[in-house]
């Protein structure tokens, strides 16, 4: 099965680097770029890709108003970020809107290429401590919003919610809680029912929010 992607950035040489990068898998294809969010919004609508590489700071419309518009519009299409910086606020700030996750744009080519077929199988990127370190620092700095529904999970979903913002994949929590894989999946797709969230970023943005889990200090 073909991904298909969409580059927004308003830098030329980035949108042509990560676009011929990416046409070198036989897995993907490249169906668009964008020099601007509003312009990836549009550009969204028409061709309705499966993963769009979104980079914060953008004219006319950043990314991340240009992220809330289009997961608003097509729940399907999954975003991540593209960002300079390891520590930026702003990604936090995607990830709440929508985002299935972050890259640095320094990265290796077999790096944006794992990232992109992870998030194309519905995962997020969550296994790097630098996006654990940082949704845990902005929430740290933030107040809690008290919003998110912990009542409705059971005591066995909230562990699982726990290992989730941990960074752990299925068959990790699998393991930690000598369960069977199928038995995790089960538990996640609950969780993400009852929190009302879209995929794992937005799970673990709910724990640190709701104070389930609590920020390390740096």
């Amino acid at each position: 099965m073909t991904t298909r992607i969409v580059v927004a950035d308003d830098q030329d040489v980035v949108r042509a680097g990560f676009g011929a990068l990416l046409d070198t898998q036989p897995d993907f294809e490249v169906v668009g770029s964008a020099s601007d969010g509003a312009a990836a919004v549009r550009v969204c609508r028409q061709v309705r890709p499966d993963i769009v590489l979104m980079d914060v700071r953008m004219p006319e419309m950043d990314g991340i108003e240009a992220t809330r518009r289009i997961v608003a519009e097509r729940a399907d299409t999954r975003i991540v970020m593209l960002t300079t910086f390891d520590l930026d606020e702003h990604v936090y700030d995607a990830l709440a809107a929508g985002a299935s996750g972050f890259l640095l744009k320094d990265m290796v080519a077999e790096r944006l290429f794992e990232a992109v077929r992870v998030v194309a199988a519905g995962e997020a990127l969550l296994a790097p401590t630098v996006t654990r370190r940082l949704i845990g620092e902005f929430v740290r700095l933030r107040p809690r919003t008290g919003a998110v529904p912990l009542e409705a999970l059971t005591p066995r979903e909230r562990e699982v919610l726990v290992l989730i913002a941990e960074g752990l994949s299925n068959p990790e929590i699998a393991v930690r809680l000598v369960v069977s894989g199928e038995t995790v999946k089960s538990h996640v797709s609950r969780v993400l029912t009852k929190l009302g969230v879209r995929d794992r970023a937005q799970a673990v943005v709910a724990a640190y929010e709701s104070g389930l889990v609590v920020p390390r200090s740096p």
